[in-house]
C-alpha cells in the first residue's frame, strides 16, 4: 500500500510560480509512474502530468506545457510539480495519485488570483 501526501499549495496572483510535492510512504514508490490531476468543484479530476517510474519519460496536458514540469526523486520517495507563469484557470484542487491504482492524496488546493 502507498500513502501519499501533497503539500504547497496556496494563494498566489497571476504569473507566479508553485512547487508542489507528494510525499509518498512505502518502499515501492520506485515501481510506480506517478501523475498530478486536479479537480474543479462539480467536476471530474483532470490529467495534469506524468512521470514513468524512473523518471526518464513525461507527459503534459496540452494546456501547461512549457509552464509546468513534473519530477521525481526516488531516493526521498517524493513527487513534485513546478508550476511557473500561473493563470486563474489553474486555480484548482491538485491531487496526486500512483498509476492505475486507486491511491490518490488527500489534495492540496491552488488559487491563482488575476
Amino acid at each position: 500500500q502507498v500513502q501519499l501526501v501533497e503539500s504547497g499549495g496556496g494563494l498566489v496572483q497571476a504569473g507566479g510560480s508553485l512547487r508542489l510535492s507528494c510525499a509518498a510512504s512505502g518502499r515501492t514508490f520506485s515501481t510506480y509512474a506517478m501523475n498530478w490531476f486536479r479537480q474543479l468543484p462539480g467536476k471530474e479530476r483532470q490529467f495534469v502530468a506524468g512521470i514513468s517510474s524512473s523518471g526518464d519519460r513525461t507527459s503534459y496536458t496540452v494546456s501547461v506545457l512549457g509552464r509546468f514540469t513534473i519530477s521525481r526523486d526516488n531516493a526521498k520517495n517524493t513527487l513534485y510539480m513546478q508550476m511557473n507563469n500561473l493563470k486563474p484557470e489553474d486555480t484548482a484542487v491538485y491531487y496526486c495519485n500512483a498509476d492505475k491504482t486507486n491511491y490518490w492524496g488527500q489534495g492540496t488546493q491552488v488559487t491563482v488570483s488575476s
